[in-house]
């Protein structure tokens, strides 16, 4: 019955990958086979801005070593900036902001996001790269932005007062 689990769960664990991500860079870091990746997102509802994402990925060595088969760590990194004209459709304004990117990094329960926030005041987009679980809530997270300011910016629906 084991045998048979091991291969459910990897294609689990692929099935929650995000699709709109794309990996750019893949760096070893030692010789139990962990990895840092390093992958690009386009914001969907934010033309011209583009998102990296970096995360601890573990390989099957350390898997065996420490347990835990199904779970990589909370540790994210993440960088934004302007890759092209920006163009900025119906974005959430609230306070919590919108979730432009998710992924599974456990089997089950655990994601790496990353939420999308306007800082009307200061005409700046924020992104927050974060883990969310069930219970345990890490509060490891990244933060960068994207400043509006004197950029030539097209607001779909017309720009927030």
């Amino acid at each position: 019955m084991r045998a048979a689990f091991v291969p459910i769960a990897a294609m689990l664990l692929t099935a929650v990958s995000a699709a709109s991500a794309q990996e750019v860079g893949e760096v070893g870091v030692d010789w139990l086979g962990n990895d840092i990746i390093v992958e690009a997102i386009k914001d969907p509802k934010v033309q011209g801005v583009t998102c990296h994402v970096s995360y601890f990925d573990r390989g099957v060595i350390d898997r065996l070593q420490k347990g835990n088969w199904f779970e990589n760590p909370s540790d994210s990194s993440i960088a934004c900036r302007q890759t092209g004209p920006i163009t900025i459709g119906d974005i959430d304004m609230d306070k919590e902001g919108e979730e432009v990117f998710k992924q599974g990094i456990s089997l089950i329960w655990k994601e790496q996001v990353v939420n999308r926030i306007y800082d009307k005041a200061n005409d700046t987009l924020i992104y927050l790269s974060h883990s969310r679980q069930v219970q345990d809530g890490s509060a490891k997270m990244s933060l960068t932005t994207v400043p509006l300011y004197g950029q030539q910016v097209v607001w779909t629906n017309g720009k927030p007062q």
